[in-house]
């Protein structure tokens, strides 16, 4: 979701391979922590993340440090 805005829930089920009912518990959790925010269109939900939340700035900057990591690993084993 970094990356990709807003979500509904069939695409979020899709992209991560997790049943409509799992991803909607993990949904509903990260919700009530403050990480997402949702907006409902009668039964479509829509999810993304909370910017203004610290949580969601650590999770962002801990990303970019580990692709950084990841992209430094891979042109060493490159070399």
């Amino acid at each position: 979701m970094l990356e990709s805005g807003e979500l509904n829930i069939s695409e979020i089920t899709r992209r991560s391979g997790l049943s409509h009912t799992s991803a909607s518990r993990h949904l509903e959790f990260l919700s009530r922590a403050g990480i997402l925010k949702e907006k409902r269109f009668n039964r479509i939900r829509i999810f993304s993340l909370e910017r203004s939340s610290p949580l969601v700035g650590a999770l962002s900057r801990f990303l970019a440090e580990w692709k950084k990591a990841r992209d430094i690993s891979q042109a060493a084993v490159t070399l």
